[in-house]
């Protein structure tokens, strides 16, 4: 009896070996945990090999008797910048020094999506038109400039501005003049109700797209329509009036005058930026206006026949029908267009406007901290090209259209 027990004892020990073993076995055996695996020990090593490179690059540092670590950020820059978006002088830091060059390469960003997006769009349109004189304008638009390094756009149009008259001999526009010291025109004078006037706007934009975002839920949801055109209207033009008439009707201008040898008064685009501006716009607007075609050419023709079935005029047809469909195409590489033009603001140290890379250029010259302004530099365009992307994503998710 006692042989028996052992042996049943025996038994029941293999046959939980075995089970355990078979339990292993199907979990390492699936194919999500051996890719979870293969990541986790790709990340592992990746992040040996960093902190290797890292060690490595401090200890020869330290051998050459190189300082490292951010703390020279608090240190006075003692260097000026020619165009602020805040208050800066020589003696801040320089971190205030680097936060003026992410705001004027922000700045820069932002103006030339704007204006590379309405070109685009403008020639993309324009290629895909019956007319043959413009869609030949469109097409040499296209090629010539898509076909030239982007630095060179930035240095012609450099050249340009300097070869313009001296303020002495300005060209003369509507409301402002033109000259090599840039672009001087008149402004609003300084008074509170403009203040108010532009809050009122902003909130106008805002609640313009939430009352759009209602609008499309109703429509896709309720089968309700609501009248966007008219209470978008209201908000962003009607309101602003309203709020301009309350405070006051301010008209009054600033307006540029002509002291000595430069122009007093008014505002100034300075020559660096116009050109940078110029330069990475209408550079990237040839590539917008091809997304542009080929989201258009996406379209069914029939999509096209039945609008016009419905005798929608050419400009509903292009609005309600084409564009709308046309997005969910041009959305995505729009997004890595906008991401091209953040990076290519840096092409700005040829021509001396203090955006990011200039400043840290300079910083790096002045502390010989080369890798820590590096490390910035990276990081920031990082965070502007992640942003850049993640809001893309969010629009492509709003212009998608969504199965009932």
């Amino acid at each position: 009896m006692m042989k028996q027990s052992d042996n049943s004892g025996v038994l029941a020990s293999d046959e939980t070996r075995e089970a355990t073993a078979f339990r292993l076995f199907t979990f390492f055996g699936s194919q999500s945990v051996r890719s979870a695996c293969y990541q986790l020990l790709l990340a592992a090593l990746l992040v040996g090999f960093s902190y290797w490179l890292y060690s490595n690059v401090v200890e020869n540092l330290h051998a050459q008797r190189i300082s490292t670590g951010f703390g020279f950020l608090h240190q006075p820059a003692q260097f000026a910048i020619g165009e602020t978006l805040i208050p800066y002088s020589a003696n801040d830091t320089y971190t205030r020094a680097l936060v003026v060059g992410f705001l004027n390469t922000l700045y820069v960003t932002l103006c030339g999506i704007v204006l590379a997006t309405l070109l685009g769009f403008l020639v993309g349109i324009g290629r895909v038109s019956k007319n043959w004189l413009l869609m030949k304008v469109c097409v040499t638009y296209v090629e010539l400039l898509r076909n030239v390094p982007v630095i060179l756009h930035v240095i012609f149009w450099s050249m340009v501005i300097r070869n313009l008259p001296a303020p002495r001999q300005a060209i003369a526009l509507p409301g402002g003049f033109l000259t090599n010291r840039g672009l001087t025109f008149s402004v609003p004078a300084a008074h509170s109700g403009w203040q108010w006037t532009l809050l009122a706007l902003l909130a106008g934009c805002v609640l313009s797209l939430l009352f759009s975002l209602l609008a499309r839920y109703w429509r896709e949801r309720r089968s309700k329509v609501l009248p966007t055109g008219r209470i978008r209207f209201a908000l962003i033009i009607a309101l602003p009036l309203l709020v301009w008439w309350l405070s006051g009707a301010p008209h009054a201008l600033n307006t540029p005058e002509l002291r000595g040898f430069n122009f007093r008064g008014g505002f100034t685009i300075s020559p660096e930026f116009t050109a940078l501006l110029l330069g990475i716009s209408l550079y990237s607007s040839a590539y917008i206006a091809e997304i542009v075609r080929a989201g258009i050419q996406s379209v069914p023709k029939g999509q096209l026949e039945a609008a016009r079935a419905l005798s929608f005029s050419p400009w509903h047809v292009m609005r309600h029908v084409v564009i709308p469909q046309a997005m969910r195409v041009m959305v995505p590489p729009l997004a890595s267009k906008y991401v091209s033009l953040a990076k290519n603001s840096s092409i700005a140290v040829v021509i001396g406007y203090p955006e990011l890379a200039n400043i840290s250029n300079t910083m790096m010259s002045q502390t010989g901290q080369a890798l820590e302004a590096i490390a910035i530099m990276m990081v920031v365009y990082l965070v502007i090209s992640g942003t850049t992307s993640l809001l893309m994503n969010l629009f492509n998710r709003y212009v998608a259209i969504k199965e009932r």
